[in-house]
């Protein structure tokens, strides 16, 4: 790891992060597949629940136990509601995002710093209920103990700074997935709501370069177009897009095209479906717009390249009065910055109702199983799949 500099390390004291951070802690492609149909004995009627749920390594690669998609997700601990719905979820693993949110310069670093400690502090705090992962060996462990690991992930590369040191610095402090740019440009890249689609800029792909060297896993789910295409071409290792959907269903910036998971998936990549408005073009989605992404994402790259990185809080909404005021303000101050994309609306919430559930994951594997879909695939959708891409990114 390369040594800190006098100034970030300053300031990582300054936020009492020093000692807590440091805590010290380690398939092929398949073809295209037509989509099968539904098995009988399954939907209204049938039987219910997916039996090798709880025996399967489940990851949701873009989640947390705690609020998300709301402002200042790490200003309380978690409720004892969370940490009581993390436990019950059977979800083996889930990468938390930990950037500074909206901010840049040496506000981004900060908030940063402050929400890496928070991590820490939740991780010592509930012991039975989270793991620390910051291997593959972390999470089977994680899955033999029944606690649900948290990997320390990145939306944003804005606390780099401009200093290439910092991906180095991130690493050893337990970071492992790093999404390139947000929504707008940055010093690494366009963000998928750049109207100038630039690509990866001369430091971005030394970020990329260092990123893939020391094993962090590298991800354009906000990426633009040309963004994305370059990091698939540059990474010397798989990357992700770890909460993305697919354009040719509903063409939104965050969205990929078919072009685009099929390179993903040639290089070994894996794409993951978010439970987010836009599955669709307006409106609230529902679970059969989420397996349809799925379904597509699965013919486009091959069974072996998708995943499920579903950009929710494991507790599910509760779309309280207080909560709706919550998410307009929310949504207005995201306008107001800039980076509220297509679709964003006070009356559309970030959750695919009749999939909102502590073991929303298990939901996925009985629509899925009914629909035909074998259990050997079912597993690499639900987790298999990111497990491998773990080993192929982070190393042994």
């Amino acid at each position: 790891m390369t040594p800190l500099s006098r100034r970030d390390f300053a300031t990582l004291a300054a936020f009492g992060a020093a000692d807590a951070l440091l805590h010290p802690r380690a398939l092929a492609a398949a073809p295209a597949t037509a989509m099968p149909a539904p098995a009988p004995g399954w939907g209204p009627g049938g039987r219910s629940g997916w039996p090798t749920y709880d025996a399967a390594i489940v990851i949701d690669n873009l989640a947390t136990p705690g609020p998300f998609n709301v402002p200042d997700s790490t200003a309380a601990p978690y409720t004892a509601e969370m940490v009581a719905n993390a436990k019950a979820s059977g979800i083996t693993a889930v990468n938390v995002t930990l950037s500074g949110g909206g901010a840049t310069g040496s506000a981004a670093f900060e908030s940063t710093v402050r929400n890496l400690a928070f991590l820490e502090r939740e991780l010592d705090a509930h012991p039975d209920a989270f793991a620390r992962i910051r291997s593959v060996a972390d999470i089977r462990r994680a899955k033999a103990e029944r606690r649900l690991g948290l990997i320390a992930g990145f939306q944003d590369t804005t606390m780099l700074e401009g200093d290439l040191r910092r991906v180095d610095l991130f690493h050893g402090l337990g970071v492992r997935i790093v999404q390139l740019t947000y929504n707008v440009r940055n010093l690494v890249g366009d963000g998928c709501l750049e109207p100038g689609n630039a690509g990866l800029s001369a430091f971005g792909r030394e970020v990329v370069t260092r990123m893939t060297t020391l094993g962090i896993l590298v991800d354009v789910s906000h990426c633009g177009r040309r963004t994305t295409d370059d990091a698939i071409a540059h990474a010397t290792r798989p990357i992700a897009a770890t909460h993305t959907s697919c354009a040719a269903l509903a063409d939104v910036p965050r969205a990929k095209t078919d072009e685009q998971l099929r390179r993903l998936a040639a290089k070994g990549g894996v794409a993951g479906i978010y439970m987010m408005p836009f599955l669709r073009a307006g409106g609230q989605p529902t679970g059969d717009d989420f397996i349809r992404h799925v379904e597509h994402a699965m013919n486009a790259m091959g069974e072996d390249h998708v995943g499920i990185g579903s950009d929710n809080s494991i507790t599910p909404l509760a779309l309280t009065p207080a909560f709706r005021a919550l998410h307009a303000g929310f949504v207005s101050q995201r306008r107001a910055q800039g980076i509220a994309a297509p679709g964003e609306d006070e009356q559309v919430f970030n959750h695919v109702p009749d999939l909102d559930h502590p073991r929303r994951m298990e939901r996925i594997a009985e629509r899925l199983a009914a629909r035909g879909h074998p259990s050997a695939r079912i597993e690499k959708i639900i987790g298999g799949n990111w497990l491998r891409l773990f080993g192929e990114s982070w190393g042994a």
